[in-house]
């Protein structure tokens, strides 16, 4: 499961509303993909529909899915946001991670 924080779910309905989406209805896909300086980055979008095979849970008023092979590398990750003058962005905090970059959007096992 993927925890939402309350500044990540302020970010995820405000994005979702500007990009024609209902945060009420559809859901954020969270994802992982080969890429990025330590081997693995992260992949957040929207979506309005599943696939059987998808993991689907709700944190904080957020519904999430997430691809099988995915899920295994994100159990347990805290989504966070980080805005201001020297924000990142979405964070993904990720106990399951041995090594990140700098940036905080990749990592390896």
């Amino acid at each position: 499961m993927i925890t939402v924080s309350d500044t990540a779910r302020k970010k995820v309905v405000e994005l979702m509303t500007d990009d024609g989406f209902d945060a009420t209805t559809d859901f954020v896909r969270v994802g992982v993909k080969s890429g990025g300086c330590s081997g693995l980055s992260y992949d957040l979008s929207f979506d309005k529909s599943h696939a059987a095979e998808d993991k689907i849970f709700e944190d904080n008023g957020v519904k999430i899915i997430v691809d099988k092979k995915s899920f295994l590398y994100l159990v347990g990750t805290i989504l966070e946001y980080s805005g201001g003058l020297n924000g990142k962005g979405f964070v993904f905090n990720n106990p399951n991670a041995q090594r990140t970059c700098g940036c905080g959007e990749s990592f390896s096992l």
